[in-house]
């Protein structure tokens, strides 16, 4: 008697699960400014453990601070701890984990019906953090365990933080003073502008941890991407500001 209540108990708990992974499915943010890593990987990532997250009674604010604990312990640990192979998986997972994590608990708040200013002010500053935390910890890797050519390197995290920073706030900014339009759901990007957007998705970056066990493979591609964030700061900060003043 008591392994068929547990047996119906957990078919119960499955049924939940999947009702709450096929609700989350038809309700998803649009895919306007998303890149191929966010729509494909760390979206349909996200879903799976909102709907985890929903089986087991967890609030949005809850994963949040779930995510929270993720990225800043691969932070952390990318801090205090010299470069290995071993570390490059650890701080990847933790830093990829944490990535959908914020994506879950936006889905879990719609799937609830329980989103707001807290919660989104929240999930902001956990991401203000994030983005900042993460290339402040390169800079002290660089200064304590690389070998680095010359000092000049050190300002590479810094402008690097500079970029992402302008980028998030920037986008989120933008997204804020423009009106929104009752019309309904914007149309799905163009494949090829999802595929340019990779290089400045978070998600992308977090791989470039997996090279940290080389310190010139780490240097080289950190700096490559540092690159590609300031060419997509120009022309974002450029195409931001048209839009906006074009706002009445």
């Amino acid at each position: 008697m008591v392994v068929a209540e547990g047996e119906q108990g957990s078919a119960a708990a499955e049924r939940r699960f999947g009702g709450a992974l096929r609700q989350l499915r038809a309700a998803q943010k649009t895919a306007k400014g998303v890149s191929l890593y966010s729509r494909y990987v760390n979206r349909p990532a996200g879903r799976v453990l909102a709907a985890g997250a929903y089986r087991v009674g967890l609030t949005p604010n809850q994963v949040t601070l779930a995510s929270a604990a993720f990225s800043y312990g691969g932070i952390a640990a990318l801090a205090a701890y010299a470069p290995s192979w071993g570390l490059a998986v650890g701080v990847y997972a933790a830093l990829a984990v944490g990535f959908a994590l914020d994506s879950a608990d936006g889905q879990l708040a719609r799937l609830l019906g329980k989103g707001g200013p807290a919660g989104e002010w929240l999930d902001h500053v956990v991401d203000a953090a994030k983005i900042t935390g993460v290339h402040a910890a390169v800079l002290i890797t660089f200064y304590r365990h690389f070998a680095l050519p010359g000092d000049a390197w050190l300002l590479l995290p810094l402008g690097f933080q500079l970029a992402a920073v302008m980028i998030f706030f920037g986008g989120l900014l933008k997204d804020k003073l423009t009106p929104k339009n009752p019309a309904g759901p914007a149309a799905a990007p163009a494949r090829w502008r999802a595929v340019a957007l990779l290089p400045v998705d978070y998600g992308v970056f977090c791989a470039v941890f997996l090279l940290l066990g080389s310190q010139s493979a780490f240097r080289w591609a950190y700096s490559a991407l540092f690159g590609v964030h300031a060419l997509f700061l120009a022309g974002f900060l450029g195409k931001w500001f048209r839009e906006l003043r074009a706002v009445r």
